[in-house]
């Protein structure tokens, strides 16, 4: 004998399905302003860091003391593989250990990029699973709540830092302790989404008829955390990227061998008031790019939250 269930609920469900067939949402997405703005010096920055082995003049960890601390437009005179001398002018000018500023910049933005969007992938993925665990099983809800509220009692940058103390620097390191400090507000707003949706009648009406929870939660649930995860993974990687330079400013993020804003704006601080251009051009390109994140992800929000979002 099959469950009957309510009108209103058959509504719902009817609505709730209906709501699938809608645009896509990068159709939605493209249509407003900031989003086009934001995405397109994205575009050129994931240019720039695929490009930086062609674009950039000179191997960014070659050393060269007679080029030491050479102004923007500066001509210098190097050696080449064969022994004969060159000339070449440097256009961010070099550092103090006459290594080319330009040939760093291009390829800090390919470290810069990769922390970005691992942090964000990561904070997402493992704060979906925990938000979906935490608010649709009732006695892991409190436990969990418990462990994130204590991560988040936590300044993000001091839990980074710490973590980043206790295990060996590098990329993979960098990239896992400005993940942790992230899950547990990925977490927080997945969960509310969940504790929202499941007192929906159409998600009411599939469990009375009896409907598995993993179909509940993929089906049903999951969909509707999508729209805000993808405005809060925008922010997570520009502050991800933002805390690594942070982090390699201090000297403890990624090694002074492998170029990235963080750490070449460390090197040149000393001599900042002599020679600004090694701190100078890292910081436009660290700047324009968490602006760029922090706009498309302004405009996602306005699109995607039908609170805030024009009917298109």
């Amino acid at each position: 004998m099959s469950a009957i269930v309510p009108d209103d609920i058959v509504d719902s469900a009817s609505i709730a399905a209906a709501s699938t067939k809608r645009r896509p949402l990068w159709q939605l997405a493209i249509r407003n302003t900031s989003v086009i703005f934001g995405g397109v010096i994205l575009l050129v920055m994931l240019f720039i860091a695929v490009a930086a082995p062609v674009l950039g003049t000179v191997d960014p960890t070659r050393i060269d003391p007679a080029s030491r601390n050479k102004k923007p437009g500066t001509e210098i005179t190097y050696k080449l593989e064969d022994g004969t001398q060159a000339k070449r002018t440097v256009i961010m000018g070099t550092d103090s250990l006459g290594r080319d500023v330009y040939s760093r910049v291009l390829y800090g933005t390919r470290v810069s990029l990769m922390v970005g969007v691992s942090v964000a992938i990561c904070a997402v993925g493992m704060g979906l699973v925990i938000g979906l665990i935490s608010g649709y099983v009732r006695w892991a809800d409190s436990i969990i709540m418990r462990i994130m509220d204590g991560l988040m009692a936590i300044p993000g940058i001091l839990l980074a830092i710490a973590l980043v103390s206790i295990w060996r620097a590098g990329l993979i390191t960098v990239i896992f302790a400005i993940v942790i400090p992230d899950v547990p507000r990925v977490v927080r707003l997945v969960r509310s989404i969940v504790l929202t949706v499941r007192e929906e009648p159409y998600v009411e009406g599939a469990i009375s008829v009896g409907t598995p929870t993993w179909i509940l939660l993929f089906r049903h649930i999951l969909p509707n955390t999508i729209a805000p995860l993808i405005v809060q993974a925008t922010f997570t990687a520009a502050a991800a990227i933002l805390t690594e330079a942070i982090l390699s400013f201090l000297g403890i993020g990624i090694p002074p061998e492998t170029p990235s804003w963080g750490n070449i704006m460390a090197e040149g601080r000393t001599l900042f008031r002599v020679f600004p251009h090694n701190i100078l051009y890292p910081g436009i390109f660290l700047a324009f790019t968490v602006l760029a994140i922090n706009i498309m992800g302004d405009g996602l929000r306005d699109t995607l939250d039908p609170k805030m979002s024009k009917k298109v």
